[in-house]
């Protein structure tokens, strides 16, 4: 069983940076890769980024590249999403969520799921 909890959203005017931290709890955390995802009102939750259980390998969704970077501190059970140059367009709902493997861009391939932080970017 692993227990995730986001914090870090805000509220940050466009063009601005913000860091989201994931904390897990659980002994089989290191184990798991790690995503982020988003939602925003209206929509559905979407993919945003994911690290490998040893943190080598990361992957993006192409709206992200280049802005966000996603890292994970395997000894403190901690995952990061740098978020800079926010835009309008990336106000929504984050979620962190550990995956046992696939191709980590898919809700379905994530087993556990955080209660997600709001990010609001003012233009």
């Amino acid at each position: 069983q692993v227990q995730l909890v986001e914090s870090g959203g805000g509220l940050v005017q466009a063009g601005g940076s913000l860091r989201l931290s994931c904390a897990a709890s659980g002994r089989t955390f290191s184990v798991y890769a790690m995503g982020w995802f988003r939602q925003a009102p209206g929509k559905e939750r979407e993919f945003v980024a994911a690290i490998s259980w040893s943190g080598v390998r990361t992957y993006y969704a192409d709206s992200v590249k280049g802005r966000f970077t996603v890292s994970r501190d395997r000894a403190k059970n901690l995952v990061y999403l740098q978020l800079n140059s926010l835009k309008s367009d990336d106000t929504a709902v984050y979620y962190c969520a550990a995956s046992r493997g696939g191709s980590y861009v898919h809700t379905s391939e994530y087993d556990y799921w955080g209660q997600g932080t709001q990010v609001t970017v003012s233009s």
